[in-house]
């Protein structure tokens, strides 16, 4: 795989003086190669970009230019993507439990495909869309992964042609099955324990006459970061190869989230405050929990950091803070890192996933603007040829 996009600090230092900060630069080229690998490495299969990631519609317009479908889970994300122009064909309602408000746009909106885990699901969908394809979502337990969301979602496998046959008999058309191994999931493992279980429920369901044709195995691919050392290409070849044993005519999907949108966007920002509180060196930053650092509460990431500075004197360690009123509002603990100054910038890669589509405005700070790096490049070019 290629090197995520990451700014180099020429541009980090333009941007930051054309824009202010904090500002999100996202890059659509590595949108493209993020889609393209999954086309590259899992021939065949049907990607649903996951897009509570990342909602941005930039990001989205080029997915859907690419061919790509969508997991939805609200009616918010309905609209959104049916505004925007993409058919419902292209969209499966992947939440396990569906709102009122959720049935209702689906049905508006012609949205047909859709996930379930219980007995009450079935009935809900079936009131709201006769005939619907559904989709059984089996539980994966995976203690491995970043995010185990198999504690929420799911049902236990021994229950599965139970729910198979109660959504054949409200009418609906059980199509399959899927799962989700957890995100940022580092290892085959789970995948490959998760198709076998797949395989024996496709059989069994075969017996009592419910033919499955559509197997959707989730997403999870781990995006790769400052201290992850993963071959992801060959951790997705041994899922393929595993898929091609078990699932040779079957109709496969995925929903990535995280690996399509995480590699995408850099934030620039900048230390807007510094002092020493009872001996520890603090340093305030323009962009907090509240803003793009979310995904500290709400994703369990940890981000990575650097500034013009790194490796350019001796380390100490420091806490960041953002720049709200609430003193829960702190980015980074004991982080080592060269003094710094007010006025100082810092990149933080690899933040395009939960990060803007979680953050707030809190305490009245507006979100970060995101612009599109292959936009902004040709200008910031054109202004340095202007200065020389």
């Amino acid at each position: 795989m290629k090197q995520p996009f990451k700014l180099s600090w020429n541009a980090v230092e333009r941007l930051a003086e054309r824009y202010a900060t904090p500002i999100l630069v996202l890059s659509l080229s590595q949108v493209e190669y993020n889609y393209k690998f999954f086309q590259q490495h899992l021939p065949g299969v049907k990607v649903f970009y996951a897009m509570k990631s990342n909602p941005e519609p930039r990001l989205i317009k080029k997915l859907a230019d690419l061919g790509s479908s969508f997991d939805v889970a609200s009616d918010g994300e309905i609209y959104a993507l049916s505004e925007m122009g993409i058919p419902p064909e292209r969209m499966v309602y992947a939440n396990p439990v569906k709102t009122p408000r959720g049935l209702a746009a689906a049905q508006k909106m012609g949205v047909r495909q859709f996930t379930y885990d219980s007995e009450s699901e079935i009935d809900k969908i079936a009131g709201f869309i006769p005939g619907a394809t559904v989709l059984l979502r089996i539980r994966i337990d995976n203690n491995t992964s970043l995010v185990d969301l198999n504690k929420k979602f799911g049902t236990d496998p021994r229950e599965a042609l139970a729910l198979l046959r109660r959504a054949r008999d409200r009418g609906l058309d059980a199509a399959g099955l899927c799962f989700h191994v957890g995100s940022q999931n580092t290892a085959a493992e789970a995948y490959l324990y998760a198709l076998s279980v797949s395989r024996r429920i496709f059989d069994a369901a075969a017996r009592e006459g419910i033919k499955l044709r559509i197997l959707d195995i989730g997403g999870g691919f781990p995006i790769p970061t400052g201290d992850l050392n993963i071959d992801v290409i060959a951790m997705v070849e041994q899922i393929q190869k595993q898929l091609a044993k078990l699932f040779p005519h079957t109709e496969i999907w995925t929903e990535p989230g995280r690996f399509i949108s995480g590699t995408t966007m850099n934030l620039i920002t900048r230390v807007i405050g510094t002092q020493v509180r009872n001996g520890k060196q603090w340093y305030y930053l323009d962009e907090g929990l509240y803003g793009t650092f979310s995904g500290i509460l709400f994703d369990h990431w940890e981000y990575e950091m650097e500034t013009a500075k790194t490796k350019k004197g001796p380390e100490i360690e420091a806490i960041f803070a953002g720049p709200s009123c609430d003193s829960l509002d702190i980015v980074f603990r004991d982080r080592k890192t060269v003094p710094l100054e007010v006025d100082d910038l810092i990149l933080v890669p690899n933040c395009g996933a939960y990060s803007s589509a979680s953050a707030t405005t809190f305490n009245g700070f507006a979100k970060a603007e995101i612009v599109v790096w292959e936009e902004v490049k040709e200008k910031l070019q054109q202004n340095m040829a202007a200065v020389s």
